[in-house]
């Protein structure tokens, strides 16, 4: 999840706006993105939004965002085609006005000159930022790696870095994501050739799952897919839409339709492949579905294949191994990158980055996107590169000059979940009652009295979640209700809100004594 902020004398820059996943921690949110505030605030300065790839984490808030920022935004062309679908979907695209920035090209605006550099990444048209101050030139590298052979699209352009490397940069600001990895991260041409001789010896049906807008990836699993005499389907409206950009932008220009999902099912399982959403246990996804056997159109079980090619994103695990579990109870073989060569890293490792800061040269090292120990150990290797590391955290304003880089204050940060087009504070009252009722449960309570606060008739108690249909507790529990209203005191009855939270006491006292638990309560009081 990334929202980047450069200032300038007074002017302000972004650089991308991504979403990410709630995990175990956070249970009931399902996607989050940054908290704007600190920028919305500051919108009258807020020159353009720069978006460097199509991946979700760098591009999918932007939707949700942009009518708090409501600033241009600079993109190149598959980026905008992919962001076009997204805020047409909003409803926002007759309003944002996307400028398509063609590759390697530069723009100008105010106290900032930005230099878009190639690299390769899991994603067509990935590119760097050169951001020329008049203070100096900070490298933006965002997400690449250094693939000889990315199969679509050019590999990073070393050239350019190079040459800026000797015009003289400040300070680079660079992907720390496989800052532990020794070596290097592996081409996608390697890839193509082990999935082409996996798929050609599989029977029966094969499923294969990917990020969606890892078009080289996509053509590789189809191309391996037609050398082994079968046809493709996609599943999942994500793929769908990536599909619809790439060819777009001119690529997949020599792969035939792929077969629509409500075909898909008639064709012999020896000659079928799908590509499926899926690859990180997304609950909804078309690979989800499959697994619990909830899928409209089609179906796995005994014989079949399911490939991942993609790797654990850190937090997603536990949905992954029950994903993959589900599959392999319906009879599918699964095979992931921990036992087969289907996949490799769109980010640099160790060699990848030393290569990268020996064209640069920057003066100063910012690791950025990664854990604190992808961080740190980025830092020791830009130090071992003649680099001066300097590590900030969310919210950090780093002063790169004039003088040396120093963190000067702190600006508020935060994630905001994205709730059925709501975005509520993830720390606020909405959320938080919402966790503590996964955990504790709820009780609802409904009863009757009358003008004088005397209960009329019997209270109704049910606690979903807790008392699992268990009728007995919840008599005695409007027993308790009925006999604590009628003991209070005459004055406190005929007044209704401190009657409801004299009523929300007795609950939660009942429940914590009887089930040691502390759980929401609400009570709906009728006055007859």
């Amino acid at each position: 999840m990334n929202l980047n902020v450069y200032r300038c004398d007074g002017k302000l820059l972004a650089i991308d706006c991504g979403i990410g996943f709630g995990g175990p921690e956070n249970p009931e949110i399902e996607v989050m993105v940054p908290d704007p505030v600190w920028l919305a605030e500051r919108r009258d300065r807020l020159v353009g939004l720069v978006i460097t790839h199509a991946h979700e984490d760098h591009v999918g808030a932007v939707a949700h965002l942009w009518p708090m920022l409501r600033c241009p935004i600079y993109a190149g062309p598959f980026v905008s085609a992919v962001l076009r679908r997204k805020l047409g979907e909003a409803g926002l695209l007759g309003e944002a006005k996307i400028t398509t920035v063609p590759l390697s090209g530069r723009i100008k605006l105010p106290n900032f000159d930005l230099e878009f550099l190639r690299v390769a990444h899991s994603v067509p048209e990935a590119q760097a930022v050169a951001i020329r101050t008049r203070h100096g030139i900070v490298v933006h590298t965002g997400d690449w790696k250094l693939d000889p052979d990315p199969l679509i699209g050019e590999p990073t352009d070393e050239a350019a870095f190079a040459r800026l490397g000797e015009e003289g940069v400040l300070a680079m600001v660079c992907d720390s994501t496989n800052a532990l990895v020794e070596g290097h991260s592996g081409s996608e041409a390697e890839v193509r050739r082990n999935l082409t001789a996996i798929i050609r010896s599989l029977k029966g049906r094969v499923a294969v799952s990917c990020f969606a807008t890892n078009v080289a990836r996509v053509e590789s699993i189809t191309r391996a897919a037609m050398a082994a005499g079968r046809q493709v389907a996609l599943f999942g409206r994500s793929l769908r839409n990536a599909e619809a950009a790439a060819r777009e932008c001119g690529y997949l220009t020599d792969i035939p339709p792929y077969v629509p999902e409500d075909e898909a099912g008639f064709i012999p399982d020896d000659n079928l492949l799908l590509i499926c959403t899926g690859s990180q246990g997304e609950p909804r996804s078309a690979l989800a579905k499959i697994g619990a056997d909830t899928h409209p159109q089609i179906a796995l079980g005994e014989g079949d294949t399911v490939i991942f090619s993609s790797r654990m994103i850190p937090g997603n695990e536990r949905g992954i191994l029950l994903l993959q579990d589900q599959l392999a109870r319906r009879g599918c073989k699964v095979m992931t990158a921990d036992d087969h060569m289907v996949h490799v890293s769109g980010h640099p490792a160790r060699d990848e980055l030393r290569r990268l800061y020996q064209l640069v040269k920057p003066k100063y090292a910012v690791p950025v996107h990664g854990e604190w120990r992808h961080l740190s150990e980025h830092a020791a290797l830009a130090k071992e590169l003649q680099a001066i590391p300097v590590l900030v955290e969310d919210g950090d304003v780093l002063q790169l000059a004039p003088g040396r880089p120093d963190v000067v204050e702190g600006v508020p940060t935060g994630r905001l979940a994205v709730d059925n087009g709501r975005l509520l504070p993830i720390n606020g009252g909405v959320l938080a009652a919402r966790k503590r009722m996964l955990f504790n449960g709820v009780v609802m309570a409904s009863f009757a009295v009358d003008e004088a606060g005397r209960v009329r008739g019997t209270p109704v108690v049910s606690a979903p979640g807790l008392l699992d249909g268990d009728e007995h507790i919840g008599a005695q529990l409007a027993a308790d209700l009925a006999r604590a209203v009628g003991e209070l005191p005459n004055g406190l009855r005929r007044e209704d809100d401190a009657l409801r939270e004299a009523a929300r006491a007795v609950l939660r006292k009942a429940i914590g004594r009887r089930l040691r638990k502390r759980p929401n309560v609400e009570v709906h009081l009728l006055r007859v």
